[in-house]
């Protein structure tokens, strides 16, 4: 299937292809941002069994510089990196130290409301009442920083339409009621994206 959100309260719009089997997903995406400076992100994302997160590769563009980064994970939650970077922009270093997200099964795209459904599929959380905290690879956009982010995901509610999650950052003070549909994909996320169509 292929999705197309918009930017709440940001200039940002991103679109993925996404292939959603009985327990894991595959999608390829582009995101495009201007903060802190233009960007787009093209990136693609793997999941094993119970979308636990096997791999996530992006590749960022900017004005005269590139970068990427391939980040893999084993089934125990054991991360691997390997970045590269081309030009000259004044951005924090890619990739980083992934001791620190030791055994986490997800990643986390910032700005993209695609990588929230891999904890809430695997918790039922857009079917059945829960309350799950975790710790996730959140990767940086523009520049692709590595860091551990810990989170909380709270079912709120559920239909035959869809269903509201809450997410908690519990590093922030960050926290939205997530919009999902049946599948779980989020249809409206407050103070990042929007679905079109």
């Amino acid at each position: 299937m292929m999705l197309l959100w918009s930017g709440d309260g940001a200039w940002r719009a991103e679109s993925a292809e996404v292939e959603l089997g009985t327990d894991r997903l595959t999608a390829r995406g582009t995101q495009f941002g201007a903060d802190p400076l233009p960007y787009r992100a093209d990136y693609e994302l793997e999941t094993g069994a119970e979308w636990v997160t096997r791999l996530l590769q992006v590749t960022v563009v900017g004005d005269g510089w590139r970068r990427s980064l391939r980040l893999w994970s084993d089934e125990a939650g054991q991360w691997r990196c390997r970045t590269s970077t081309d030009g000259e922009v004044d951005l924090p270093q890619p990739g980083g130290d992934l001791t620190a997200v030791a055994g986490a099964l997800d990643c986390d795209l910032a700005y993209s409301p695609l990588t929230n459904v891999m904890p809430v599929l695997r918790h039922g959380l857009h079917r059945q009442p829960g309350t799950v905290d975790f710790m996730t690879a959140w990767v940086s956009l523009p520049d692709l920083a590595v860091h551990a982010s810990p989170q909380r995901y709270q079912s709120v509610s559920s239909d035959e339409s869809g269903a509201v999650v809450r997410y908690i950052s519990l590093d922030s003070d960050f926290v939205a009621d997530l919009q999902l549909d049946t599948d779980g994909l989020a249809v409206d996320y407050p103070g990042i994206a929007k679905r079109v169509g």
